[in-house]
């Protein structure tokens, strides 16, 4: 099993001016731990599972660009990009920049957003749930173009490109990995077994149905269900054991999870490095 580690708070000890510091140690120590991934929420403002509005949210590949100079191992993504943010060319553009800058170990993480309040406060508008899907595939569509020799037009209902030209051309071939946020059976999923490379699901899901459901759909699209990686999201609580930590990874992955992505309460303090070290170690070692 692959296990990584996603920083989606910035509240630290000294306010604003810190949070460079502390999460460069973040970056710094799921590197030295060992863990295959290092991830941030793509968000504009802190969403209410981990805080208030107003807590301290940096731009997601701003921090990603920084832990790319700071890392020499983990790939690097969003958990994940909401489509509506960016134009698909400025997107991909961020995301084959990543990959060039960390010498190929970017991850396009993306999905159908959902935050309201945060499109609104800022002046982005929220499509209706069908149309960001429509969005979420074309964007799709487009990085598949923009990752590949092609340098035509691209023309659909809601985008268009007279040029998907891409240099430099990511180092990651034939393309970085796409992850596809969500469980959605109907769509997120089909998305996923058409243009995906993993899915990412949370924990609390029923996670052998929901994969059950990626496996159908992966034989309507004639796609090997084992080329999907199956990662999942899972919430450390604050005073759990390694030990319990390591219980829960090879339940989940009996039930058929590749790769975990822990959120810990503060992933900067020396107990949680520890507490990712040893967990690392020991789920290898299983």
């Amino acid at each position: 099993m692959k296990l990584g580690l996603t920083c989606p708070r910035f509240i630290w000890p000294g306010g604003d001016a810190a949070i460079a510091s502390r999460f460069a140690d973040v970056a710094r120590g799921a590197d030295d731990a060992g863990l295959d991934s290092f991830w941030v929420m793509d968000h504009l403002f802190q969403i209410p599972n981990f805080g208030a509005a107003e807590d301290p949210m940096p731009e997601a590949y701003s921090l990603l660009s920084y832990a790319a100079a700071l890392t020499r191992r983990v790939t690097l993504g969003t958990l994940v990009t909401c489509v509506t943010y960016r134009e698909p060319g400025l997107l991909l553009k961020q995301v084959t920049t990543l990959d060039v800058l960390s010498g190929g170990r970017a991850v396009l993480g993306i999905g159908a957003g959902f935050h309201e309040d945060e499109h609104r406060g800022l002046g982005f508008r929220l499509p209706p749930l069908a149309e960001r899907f429509e969005r979420l595939e074309e964007t799709l569509r487009i990085a598949k173009r923009m990752w590949s020799a092609e340098d035509t037009p691209y023309e659909g209902a809601h985008y268009r490109l007279a040029r998907t030209l891409n240099s430099p051309q990511s180092l990651s071939r034939p393309h970085p990995p796409i992850l596809i946020g969500g469980s959605g059976e109907q769509k997120t999923l089909r998305l996923v077994a058409r243009y995906g490379d993993a899915c990412n699901l949370f924990l609390g899901a029923d996670v052998a149905h929901k994969l059950s459901v990626l496996r159908a759909h992966c034989e309507t699209e004639r796609r090997p269900y084992e080329a999907i990686e199956k990662t999942l999201h899972m919430r450390v609580p604050d005073g759990q054991s390694v030990a319990e930590s390591v219980q829960r990874c090879g339940e989940l992955a009996e039930q058929g999870v590749d790769h975990v992505i822990v959120a810990l309460p503060d992933p900067s303090t020396d107990a949680s490095l520890t507490h990712l070290a040893e967990l690392s170690r020991q789920v290898r070692a299983e």
